[in-house]
């Protein structure tokens, strides 16, 4: 993703077009991988010299409420942050070694809330699944090195 293309997804949003917010979607465009608010303003500081992290806190919680971003939950209790360009309806799956972030397609929770509402009487308005483990990649290198 290029400037022009995050500022095209923030006009459509409209969310005003700054340069803190370009870089930050730009930044989070080229990792394969989540990262979290504090990797994301140590990067920025490097081209913005006036910028807090509260600021970073900020537009990516802009972001995530927007669905532009993805908000990633790990163990650790920190929330990190993935820009995934999928506007289907998907889930994911977060490799815990490498940190890559793959697109689960096929969404199996429908039924249980369909389910669950029929039960109970709610109304489902979302859900969110993410499955966390250790990806084919890593897993056949940590064989391999046992």
């Amino acid at each position: 993703m290029d400037r022009q293309q995050a500022g095209a997804i923030l006009k459509k949003l409209k969310l005003k077009i700054t340069p803190k917010r370009l870089e930050i979607m730009c930044c989070l465009a080229v990792e394969p991988s989540y990262l979290s608010a504090d990797d994301v303003w140590q990067r920025l500081k490097l081209q913005f010299s006036r910028i807090g992290l509260p600021t970073v806190y900020r537009i990516l919680d802009e972001l995530a409420e927007a669905s532009v971003i993805t908000r990633i939950f790990m163990s650790d209790r920190k929330q990190y942050y993935y820009l995934c360009t999928n506007q289907e309806h998907h889930h994911h799956f977060v490799c815990e070694s490498c940190r890559r972030v793959q697109d689960v397609e096929r969404c199996g929770v429908d039924t249980l809330t369909r389910e669950l509402a029929r039960r109970s009487g709610a109304r489902i308005t979302s859900h969110i699944l993410q499955i966390n483990g250790v990806c084919g990649s890593c897993n056949s290198a940590q064989g391999a090195s046992a």
